[in-house]
């Protein structure tokens, strides 16, 4: 997911039809883990409906691994694109109802979001948001359910991350994303699905880019603007960043747009909806997403459009699903749940 300013479509409205309300969750179970760490570098379908899965990151799941614990990348101790320090936050202060009379983290926005580009809000105090709530075009409402709200300012949801303020987000509040996961068999230069030598199961590929800000490999997705639908974000995100559709011809756009059109309006597999666990989150902005898996089983589709990275993407390409493939934020874990759904390899 990468933070971008607005932009039109460039894509007719599609049929999306996917369930984004009434799944159920089940709650975190309490326990302290070890110190936060993160990684040396910058910390960071088919024809037929599939039923969805709704894996919300505050609230384990039955999918969610047994290792994963609440936002560890959201309290990585250097906030990226800067040298602002986190205040160190241990795991069982993250919560809110814990008391900590001594928390003051530093407040930090960044230049560019100061800047009040069409895409960011401005500080509160000089406006008045609706929180919990649509608030004009802006969706203000969380897939986590209604957030706290104090001294006129939202309250992450998932806890205290050691930084107040926006960092590099622009919404304060829930800054909605969305990330289409667009999958195709592995196959052999006969056509046959290539099966992994351990597993024995059929692989699975993905369109993965690897993103400009911080060199790592991850979905391509981007931010959901004001008033647009979450299907068209999916179809626009995928075919600026992996296909490039900003730079092509009318002719190569119309191809482009004919072929993407043929597999987003299948009603996919939606994967994820909820928090993520992202670098830029704050204690008062955080990223939230909805991840569907649009899958190309014939190779017909998609499949057959070369890839070029465009937008905010360095790199494109397709790779195959593994767990031992590193990704942005808390990309694995979606793609974990692609692959069990369609029992593939992982």
């Amino acid at each position: 997911m990468i933070h971008l300013p607005l932009r039109r479509h460039l894509v007719g409205p599609i049929r999306l039809a996917f369930t984004l309300l009434g799944l159920p969750h089940t709650v975190w179970t309490s326990g302290v883990r070890p110190a936060v760490s993160c990684p040396s570098s910058y910390p960071f379908p088919t024809s037929k409906t599939i039923s969805a899965v709704n894996t919300s990151y505050c609230r384990r799941s039955s999918t969610m691994p047994s290792s994963a614990g609440p936002h560890v990348k959201s309290r990585c101790p250097q906030y990226p694109g800067s040298n602002i320090k986190r205040l160190s936050v241990p795991d069982d202060k993250v919560d809110w109802t814990q008391k900590w009379p001594e928390y003051e983290p530093v407040s930090y926005t960044a230049p560019s979001v100061l800047n009040n580009p069409a895409w960011a809000d401005p500080d509160i105090g000089s406006f008045s948001p609706k929180f919990n709530t649509v608030d004009g075009a802006v969706d203000r409402t969380s897939f986590e359910g209604s957030y706290k709200v104090e001294n006129e300012k939202p309250l992450n949801p998932c806890g205290r991350t050691g930084l107040a303020g926006r960092g590099l987000l622009g919404r304060w509040g829930p800054n909605h994303a969305a990330d289409p996961i667009v999958t195709r068999w592995k196959v052999d230069v006969k056509g046959a699905k290539v099966h992994h030598s351990d597993s024995k199961k059929p692989v699975l590929q993905f369109v993965s880019i690897k993103r400009k800000d911080c060199g790592e490999w991850a979905i391509p997705g981007g931010m959901v603007d004001p008033g647009e639908q979450v299907s068209l974000t999916l179809q626009r995100e995928f075919s600026e960043e992996a296909l490039n559709s900003l730079s092509s011809s009318p002719a190569e756009r119309a191809k482009i747009h004919q072929r993407i059109t043929n597999l987003f309006k299948s009603s996919g597999f939606m994967v994820y909806k909820g928090y993520v666990d992202d670098p830029r989150n704050t204690d008062n902005s955080w990223m939230e997403t909805v991840a569907v898996n649009f899958h190309d089983d014939l190779g017909n589709s998609v499949s057959e459009l070369p890839l070029e990275a465009g937008d905010d993407a360095g790199q494109v390409q397709w790779v195959d699903l593994d767990s031992s493939f590193p990704l942005y934020a808390n990309h694995s874990h979606f793609l974990e749940i692609v692959a069990k759904e369609r029992k593939a390899h992982w």
